[in-house]
Formats: C-alpha cells, sequence, structure tokens
C-alpha cells in the first residue's frame, strides 16, 4: 500500500489499563477482530476492521498510567525534521523520534494549545490499510480553546492549507477545515465554556465508521460507554461522540445516512 500523504493523518492508537476490557468494548461496538500482542513492542495490539489494520491498543507503560486517550499521528517523511518543526513553532516535543523496528519511526508531540498528537514515518508499516469502511478511521477534528494557536501550529508544522467553514444556522460557529491542495483532512473546533468543563483538556477527537449510528451508541452504552453527544443528522452523516468505559472520546458516524446541504469552505484570508 502506498505510503499517506506527509501531513496526513495515518494511525490511531491508545494506551488502556484495561486491555482486555478495551479489545470487548470495541470488538463490540466496531466490529474490530486483533491480532496477537507484541511482548516485544510493549504489548502493543493491532485492531482489524475486516481484515485491515485500522487501530491499535497497548497496555501504558510504567509510570504512564492514566486517562485513556485516542492519539492521532500524522504521515512524516522525516521525525527528526517534524520534532525542530514542532519546536520552531513553539510546541513540546513529548517523546524524542524513536525507531520502532523495522516498522517506522515516531515521536509524540503538544501544540502550544495543548493537543497531543503523533508523527509516523512509515517503515513496514505504511498506518492504516483501510478507511472510511466499517470500523475504520475516517475523520478528525481538534478540539482546542485558543484556535489561533492550532490555525498557526498546524500549517506550520504540517504545510497544511487553511478554509473557514460557514454555517448560516449558527454563525457563531468557529470551524476551519485543512487540507493539503486535494479534499479535507482535519477539522479545528473551537471549544466553548458552554459545551466543555474546564477540566476537559484540547485534544483529537477521532471518528470511526459504522453502518448503523444508532445501533453502535445502544451497544457502547450498555457495555458501559458514555454518550456525550447525538445521535445527531448531518450533511457528512449521522453521528454521535461517545466516551468509552476507561474514559477515551471518540465519535462514530454512518456516512451513507445524510441530511442537508454542505456548507461553503471558503479560504482563509
Amino acid at each position: 500500500m502506498a505510503a499517506h500523504p506527509e501531513g496526513a493523518p495515518c494511525w490511531v492508537d491508545a494506551m488502556f489499563s484495561d486491555v482486555e476490557g478495551a479489545k470487548s468494548f470495541y470488538g463490540e461496538v466496531l466490529g474490530w477482530t486483533f491480532g496477537e500482542s507484541s511482548s516485544e513492542y510493549g504489548n502493543y495490539t493491532q485492531a482489524y476492521a475486516d481484515g485491515k489494520a485500522v487501530a491499535a491498543v497497548v497496555p501504558p507503560m510504567p509510570g504512564q498510567e492514566g486517562q485513556s486517550a485516542w492519539c492521532l499521528y500524522f504521515a512524516t517523511s522525516d521525525v527528526d525534521a517534524t520534532a525542530a518543526k514542532v519546536r520552531d513553532n513553539g510546541g513540546e516535543v513529548l517523546m524524542e523520534p524513536m525507531r520502532v523496528g523495522d516498522f517506522g519511526s515516531m515521536l509524540l508531540a503538544r501544540s502550544p494549545d495543548g493537543v497531543v498528537f503523533g508523527g509516523w514515518q512509515a517503515g513496514v508499516h505504511q498506518g492504516f490499510e483501510a478507511m472510511g469502511v466499517p470500523g475504520a478511521y475516517i475523520w478528525a477534528e481538534i478540539f482546542t480553546r485558543e484556535p489561533e494557536k492550532s490555525d498557526a501550529f498546524f500549517p506550520a508544522v504540517f504545510s497544511y492549507r487553511s478554509k473557514r467553514m460557514d454555517d448560516p444556522d449558527n454563525p457563531h460557529m468557529d470551524f476551519r477545515v485543512f487540507d493539503l491542495g486535494q479534499g479535507p483532512l482535519l477539522g479545528r473546533m473551537k471549544m466553548t465554556a458552554e459545551d466543555f468543563p474546564p477540566e476537559v483538556p484540547s485534544y483529537i477527537n477521532v471518528y470511526f465508521t459504522v453502518p448503523d449510528c444508532d445501533d453502535a451508541v445502544a451497544k457502547a452504552t450498555k457495555l458501559g460507554g458514555v454518550l456525550r453527544f447525538g445521535p445527531m443528522d448531518t450533511p457528512f452523516g449521522r453521528f454521535a461522540a461517545l466516551s468509552d468505559p476507561q474514559g477515551a472520546s471518540f465519535s462514530v458516524i454512518d456516512i451513507t445516512n445524510t441530511q442537508g446541504e454542505m456548507p461553503e469552505l471558503k479560504d482563509v484570508d
């Protein structure tokens, strides 16, 4: 499979103190199956949708136990250069570039407004083997309280172009879309005090495709997940925001069930 373009979302993983619980939950909600855990790499366990690698789950390293969260990785041809760009633009490198066998090389970083993300330089592991099919990643949005910081940082690090989404029904919405000259790659939404309690940090919310949003929500809540928002019909599909039983936030979307007109995207001046 061809490598993902520079700056494109290419992989997601999450640390769970109860990996077996996470496998059971996501297996039921998203239909994932799981490979063998790799003891050589911290019991890293890949998840598959219809036989294609779409994500991974891993137990925390000693001393790193904490809130579970999904981490989105962006493709890079040079993790060292990406680390330098992160620092040059006011970000913080949380984990220095590290080679992971012949799979590739990675880094973890944090933007100036507190958004944690990863960089992945592909070796034999190119990243997502499928996107936009049931159980697979399809979209992500940066949720930030300081949008001007994300708006400057991410395009500087990954050469994104920015567009503003105009919604006549919601003139106060502050939403941008980043792209690389092709279709939209990543959203950026301003977090408001009304919608997000102060203890919720800035983060990247990942969306997984499901054949039926309401069915996925019913399965998730039955298994101890929490419905945070929705289900809601949109021009992009019917979606809902959830937290799993270990607190990791994610969204599910049925892209076959769309309602309404697509909002207009305008170039940012």
